[in-house]
C-alpha cells in the first residue's frame, strides 16, 4: 500500500478536537509504541524470548496502530508520509556511506 494513500484514508477516521492537533497524535503515538514494547517484553518474560505466530501477528496488529498515529501526526504537521519516508532513505543511505549509521545524535 502506498503510503500517503494510507495517510489520506487514516486521517478520515481521526476524531479529536481540532485544538488538539499535534498533541493527540503525538500522545496516542507514546501509549501505542509502549503497547508494541509491553508486548515484546512478556515474550522475554513469559516465552524465554522466542516470538510465536500468534505473538508475532499481535505485535503486528499494535505497529499498525503506531502507524495510524504516525500517519495522523504527520498529516497535523502538514507532512506527507511518502516524503518522510523518501527523506529518512536519503538519509539512512548518506550515513551508510559515510560509515555513520553507528552512533548518535541528529546530524551524523
Amino acid at each position: 500500500m502506498d503510503l500517503s494513500f494510507y495517510q489520506r484514508k487514516a486521517v478520515q477516521t481521526a476524531i479529536y478536537p481540532s485544538s488538539s492537533r499535534i498533541s493527540y497524535p503525538a500522545m496516542g503515538l507514546a501509549g501505542e509504541t509502549g503497547e508494541v514494547l509491553n508486548k515484546i517484553k512478556k515474550v522475554y518474560r513469559d516465552k524465554e524470548g522466542v516470538f510465536d505466530l500468534e505473538t508475532k501477528v499481535a505485535i503486528a496488529y499494535e505497529l499498525g496502530d503506531v502507524l495510524w498515529y504516525i500517519a495522523v501526526l504527520a498529516q497535523d504537521l502538514g507532512q506527507d508520509l511518502n516524503t518522510i519516508a523518501a527523506q529518512n532513505i536519503v538519509k539512512l543511505e548518506t550515513r551508510k556511506k559515510a560509515g555513520t549509521l553507528k552512533g548518535s545524535g541528529d546530524n551524523r
